[in-house]
């Protein structure tokens, strides 16, 4: 049965629900679940702890949490940036440490997840023996041009509003990151840093290896991956179509966990 905790500094405490492995051995494996932002990590909650109930019956140890000012985390979601949201991740990966001190520790990151799996890991404080990255968020821009076609598109969809302005307004820079996404502030500083945020920006370290997951119509990802390569990093490319769709839920009031994506992931961490 999943325990749930509070953990990091007391200015900065975490919520996050740790799932022991059942029968675990010394030198088994745990998993850090670094979850998406905004509607995609609410589109994918149950998703992950279906995951790492099944983890867990396997053996696999799983901690999942919400960064700072995110799901039941304290904090300002207007605060939210990425520099502090890494040092979450890291915060996360010493608390799973202790609970599972044995076992050899994959991050399983998805969206702006594996996104900030890929900073905290280069940056050198924390210790994964291997990333797992469900189509990285590797274009900020791009990413950010999605959040505001997305949230146009919602509430187009479910308000009637006879003036359109602002519509063609909140389209008409292209490059513009919104202030609000589908129900979510975006900070000063986090509009600032998807802005910079791009291919380059997100070396691989050869510390751990790395596996990319990317839908087979996904160019930029697999590009980045074999920039990687070309560098000697140990990381590795798969496509996977699925059926989960981050930002929108064709069935209302429901949440989607498609087994495909389960058998994939779960597949993922004996590979």
């Amino acid at each position: 049965m999943a325990r749930p905790l509070m953990f990091g500094p007391a200015s900065r405490q975490l919520f996050g629900l740790f799932h022991p492995a059942e029968q675990a051995h010394p030198g088994d494996t745990a998993v850090l679940l670094c979850p998406p932002f905004g509607q995609e990590g609410l589109r994918t909650h149950r998703f992950f702890k279906v995951l790492a109930e099944r983890l867990a019956r396997s053996r696999i140890a799983t901690l999942r949490f919400d960064f700072h000012g995110t799901g039941d985390s304290p904090g300002d979601e207007r605060s939210g940036e990425l520099d502090g949201w890494r040092r979450d991740l890291c915060s996360a990966h010493e608390t799973l440490r202790g609970l599972a001190p044995d076992a050899r520790i994959v991050w399983v990151g998805a969206r702006l997840g594996a996104t900030l799996a890929v900073l905290a890991a280069r940056n050198g404080r924390c210790d994964p023996a291997r990333l797992v990255l469900w189509e990285p968020v590797i274009d900020g821009p791009r990413y950010a041009r999605m959040l505001r076609e997305r949230h146009v598109e919602a509430v187009d969809t479910s308000f009637c509003i006879p003036d359109l302005g602002w519509r063609r307004g909140y389209l008409r820079d292209a490059q513009a990151v919104p202030e609000e996404a589908l129900g979510v502030s975006l900070s000063t500083q986090l509009r600032a840093q998807l802005s910079a945020l791009v291919p380059a920006s997100l070396p691989l370290t050869a510390l751990h290896d790395t596996l990319v997951l990317a839908r087979p119509d996904e160019a930029h990802t697999a590009q980045w991956a074999a920039e990687q390569q070309s560098r000697h990093m140990p990381v590795r490319l798969a496509y996977f179509q699925h059926r989960l769709d981050w930002t929108a839920d064709p069935y209302p009031n429901s949440a989607m966990v498609p087994a495909d994506a389960l058998h994939r992931l779960q597949g993922a961490l004996h590979e």
